[in-house]
């Protein structure tokens, strides 16, 4: 029913796996780019991972306050 869908597949097959299912080892490398910057928001920031705001526009307003200072830190130890 997924591959009806149109689904690909983003996670590379088990080494010993006797019929290896093609993946998008591109694609999958930008996932997981987005995967680790969630982990480090919500490792981070606990008011974000434990959804401490009750209204979607503040929980959306401190992913957004926090994201922003992640990527401060991130270009100023890069320069």
């Amino acid at each position: 029913m997924i591959w009806e869908q149109g689904a690909i597949a983003l996670i590379p097959p088990k080494a010993n796996r006797k019929l290896p299912a093609e993946f998008d080892a591109a694609l999958y490398k930008e996932r997981n780019k987005i995967e680790r910057f969630f982990g480090r928001l919500k490792a981070s920031f606990r008011r974000i991972a434990t959804r401490y705001e009750k209204t979607s526009r503040n929980f959306l307003s401190m992913i957004k306050l926090a994201s922003t200072r992640l990527w401060i830190e991130f270009y100023e130890s890069a320069a």
